[in-house]
């Protein structure tokens, strides 16, 4: 159904103690998931915890190369854009400021379909940061991520209205 990801050889899931995938079919066409993927400032009405993104080295929107910072799973994070290929694919690699030997990977996959757009969201998750948290609660990073995909569909689908918890 789609290309596979681009894993860096590092992260790929066979070397990953974290790795996991969530997808869903969105009633919306792929250039308005695409339009909020890229819109950092979009990012806190959709991405749980998300509260704000800094582009750094001058950049003003996301590119392949782009750096920026962050705050995901309750970290501050840096990350830079690894795959772009508008409205097709957009993956990001980084890890917490915290634990710099703790690193992620997360692809985006988006896909038209007859009724909209299918969106595939996968991640590897490396390093004791990432471990830790993962004992605490076996499936956090899954659940944050399908709550991330409800949520981008609802605010694709309401013309970019945060959605209500």
């Amino acid at each position: 159904m789609y290309e596979a990801i681009r894993w860096p050889q590092d992260m790929t899931p066979s070397r990953s103690p974290i790795h996991f995938t969530n997808e869903l079919e969105v009633a919306v066409s792929p250039e308005t998931i695409w339009s909020l993927l890229v819109d950092t400032a979009a990012w806190p009405s959709f991405y749980p915890g998300v509260e704000h993104v800094e582009l750094l080295g001058g950049h003003e929107s996301l590119r392949l190369g782009t750096r920026f910072e962050t705050n995901l799973a309750g970290q501050d994070v840096y990350a830079s854009v690894q795959e772009f290929e508008p409205m097709t694919r957009i993956a990001w690699a980084g890890g917490p400021k915290a634990s710099l030997e703790s690193k992620a990977y997360h692809a985006w996959i988006i896909t038209p379909t007859p009724n909209g757009t299918h969106l595939w969201t996968e991640e590897t998750m490396q390093g004791p940061l990432w471990i830790e948290l993962a004992k605490q609660a076996p499936d956090i990073f899954w659940r944050t991520h399908q709550t991330l995909l409800e949520d981008l569909a609802k605010v694709a689908t309401q013309g970019g209205e945060s959605p209500t918890r």
